[in-house]
């Protein structure tokens, strides 16, 4: 059984990525299908409720059409999510490669700089680089990645230790073969099954930290906004039982977030043939 059929197999895999397609269109086809004004205020229309005056979702507290919000947020947490994950990924995978690879001292030292980084809570490191540079899409995702390309890099290192004492790799290095070839091209490629796997895994985790930041305020800035920030902004009615300026951001989270984990359990399963018959 191939990858692909083994991965159409698992049944929950193939809901969480209907689930992640369905968000996908509906972020980015939406704002084409149903534009709303999403810049300027109107304060003719706060607080109004789902199904008021042509509101689907209601409105929030400067007027904004809430259906129209939770596409434009979903936008940016999908966008910032998946660039702030690959970035992540990146990284960890050549920073991982190269330390197994290359071994002793030299792997001895960069792992411990991934130990020292995962010591210290990722959220933790987030809000202290926000609240030194300007919040903006760009600079999300290089904070993000930059915080989270720790656990893919022990990862890789891993199966790189795996890897370099296979016969095509030694023969690579007795015809005299560049370190960085054998790296790119033998190394890396033969990692594929755990990278793409923790990459799913990596964005997953990158929606989750871009909502925790703005969620606690020191995300995007008005108008620009996502997920997180509609929560912050609905907290202060938690009490006034103004549920839809929180349950929709809150369930696109949980969706996408469960979306993503399941198709990372289905990848894995499908990579690992371990104990499967061909």
């Amino acid at each position: 059984m191939t990858t692909l059929k083994r991965f159409a197999a698992n049944r929950l895999a193939m809901v969480g990525l209907a689930a992640l397609v369905v968000v996908i269109v509906f972020v980015t086809v939406g704002p084409i299908v149903s534009p709303t004004e999403q810049v300027t205020t109107d304060l003719s229309q706060v607080y109004l409720r789902p199904g008021t005056n042509g509101h689907v979702l209601g409105t929030d507290s400067l007027g904004y059409d809430l259906l129209g919000r939770l596409m434009v947020a979903g936008r940016t947490s999908l966008l910032v999510g998946v660039l702030a994950g690959v970035l992540a990924t990146l990284i960890g995978t050549l920073w991982g490669a190269i330390a197994g690879y290359v071994g002793g001292v030299v792997d001895s030292i960069m792992m411990r700089i991934v130990d020292a980084g995962i010591a210290i809570p990722a959220i933790f490191l987030l809000l202290v680089l926000s609240s030194i540079v300007e919040p903006s899409e760009a600079m999300m995702v290089l904070v993000i990645g930059l915080v989270s390309w720790l656990v893919p890099a022990r990862l890789v290192r891993a199966e790189s230790l795996s890897v370099k004492t296979r016969d095509y790799i030694v023969a690579a290095q007795a015809m005299g073969s560049a370190h960085s070839r054998i790296v790119l091209r033998h190394i890396v490629p033969n990692t594929v099954g755990t990278i793409v796997v923790n990459a799913t895994f990596q964005v997953a985790d990158a929606i989750l930290l871009v909502a925790y930041v703005s969620f606690l305020g020191m995300g995007l800035q008005p108008p620009a906004t996502d997920w997180g920030a509609m929560l912050n902004s609905g907290l202060s009615l938690i009490y006034q039982n103004a549920w839809w300026l929180i349950l929709p951001p809150g369930i696109a989270i949980v969706v996408v977030v469960c979306a993503l984990n399941f198709i990372g359990d289905g990848l894995r399963d499908a990579f690992d043939v371990r104990g499967k018959s061909a």
